[in-house]
Parts: structure tokens; sequence; C-alpha cells
């Protein structure tokens, strides 16, 4: 005789462990990252199309494959809001690398004898 197999445990039966790597929650892109990345897509699409002047399919194939590469950069590059630091986007104001020096007050300046 055939096994008979256990019915599979629904999901929803399951514990979820929030903390486990399948779970994290990816960002979504804000309205900023969408904005620049489509413009940066359809601008160069055009550009370098106008440039080129293909009109083989592998040519603008290629065209297009590198203007989502390049739209996908830039709206990776902008940057995430809310992301500036723990003082809420103050710092703190930069010392300088080298101590403020005081010239002193007209001392004479005594020359060595060469000897």
């Amino acid at each position: 005789m055939a096994q008979r197999r256990k019915p599979a445990e629904s999901q929803a039966d399951t514990p979820v462990d929030p903390t486990s790597e399948d779970m994290m929650a990816m960002p979504r892109p804000t309205a900023a990252q969408l904005a620049y990345g489509s413009c940066t897509v359809i601008l160069s699409t055009l550009a370098m199309l106008l440039l080129s002047q293909t009109s083989s399919g592998a040519g603008i194939a290629l065209i297009a494959l590198a203007a989502l590469t390049l739209g996908l950069l830039v709206a990776m590059t902008v940057p995430l809001p809310g992301r500036r630091g723990a003082a809420g986007g103050r710092t703190a104001p930069r010392e300088s690398a080298r101590p403020a020096v005081t010239a002193p007050a007209s001392e004479p300046v005594r020359e060595r004898a060469v000897s």
C-alpha cells in the first residue's frame, strides 16, 4: 500500500520569526528616486538614439539596456530621507585641523652669529 502524505501546514499556522533574513522589509523607492530614475532612462535613451543614429534591433536593445542601467544607478544614488544622522541633520561645527596661532606682540627677532 502507498503511504498517505500528511497535508502540508499552511503558512498561517507556522510561527514567523520577525528577525529572520527572509522577513526583512525592502524599502520602497521614494518619489524622488522614481522621478530621477525615470527621467534619466527617458532622456538618456533619446540622447543615445539620436547620437548613435542606429536603426538595428541589437543597437536599440543595447541602448535601452544601457539607459535602464544608468537610470537604476541614478535612482540608487538619490539620498534617502531621514538618514542624516542622530542630530537631525545638524552637525557640530568643524574644528580646525591646526590650532590657531597668534603672532607674538612685537618681539624682536634675534639672529645667530655664524661661528
